[in-house]
């Protein structure tokens, strides 16, 4: 696997929150059989931020539900935190967060971000959680919390998305694009919101993107996957200082770091 920028950026991790082996994900009808996924390997430390890009069709977001477990793997195996997806799942050590902020309209901010603990293991809520109200003000909408979804920014939802993940306290967050609707002012916001979220929370994320620039702004590591099968093309280290901020795009070392990430895109067959 290639890898540039040997020095790390970003905090030291003391454990594997992630690691894949080998993974095949294959999905079989009567007539077909399509291979998604083969021998995919990776680990992903504690605490880390690891970005994943590749052309449309190569597995990225069924990876991500491969870890999630909301998809049956067909060979080789991953672990979260030693556990089974299914073990990791039932422990609610990830959560999920999609292009669709996916808010209920009827309601309002506060109750959208609580409904994970209304929905908890045998009904009975979650044991240990953050409060909604903290969570509320780490994205950055304290005062906003009895606002109705139709009164609120495409950026704004998203930020709902993430508080509503977070409250149940998840070791893991899987991103599926969850920027790539925004228009590129609202994008960069969030993306240095994403990162302050990060450092005060430690949780673990896999952030699924097709913008270059943002793979290599947000990862401390980027998995590049190849198509037809999903293959890993390169796993490279980003390895830029903290804290970061948007003017390091104008940087050469950024300038470099991304063109070598579009020349693994580009060797694709």
């Amino acid at each position: 696997m290639t890898a540039v920028q040997a020095e790390e950026g970003g905090r030291p991790a003391s454990t594997t929150a992630i690691s894949v082996r080998d993974l095949v994900v294959r999905f079989d009808s009567d007539s077909s059989s399509v291979t998604a996924l083969d021998a995919v390997s990776f680990d992903v430390p504690e605490a880390g931020l690891v970005t994943m890009l590749g052309p449309t069709g190569c597995g990225k977001s069924t990876l991500l539900r491969a870890i999630a477990d909301l998809v049956a793997i067909s060979g080789g195996g991953i672990s979260v935190f030693g556990r089974t997806p299914e073990q990791a799942r039932r422990a609610r050590d990830f959560a999920f967060v999609f292009q669709d902020a996916a808010l209920l309209p009827w309601r309002s901010v506060i109750d959208n971000v609580r409904l994970p603990l209304e929905v908890g293991r045998s009904g009975g809520g979650v044991e240990q959680h953050a409060e909604p109200e903290a969570l509320i003000a780490l994205v950055g909408l304290s005062g906003r919390e009895g606002a109705l979804p139709h009164e609120l920014s495409g950026g704004m939802r998203q930020r709902v998305s993430i508080a509503r993940a977070l409250v149940c306290r998840p070791r893991v967050l899987l991103m599926d694009e969850p920027f790539g609707a925004l228009d590129e002012i609202t994008r960069d916001k969030l993306n240095e919101e994403l990162l302050r979220i990060w450092k005060e929370t430690g949780t673990t994320i896999m952030f699924v993107t097709h913008s270059v620039p943002e793979a290599a702004f947000l990862g401390q590591k980027c998995l590049v996957l190849s198509a037809h099968p999903g293959r890993v093309r390169a796993y490279v280290d980003v390895g830029f200082p903290e804290p970061r901020e948007l003017a390091i795009r104008d940087t050469l070392e950024f300038v470099q770091t991304t063109a070598h990430l579009r020349r693994q895109l580009e060797t694709i067959a």
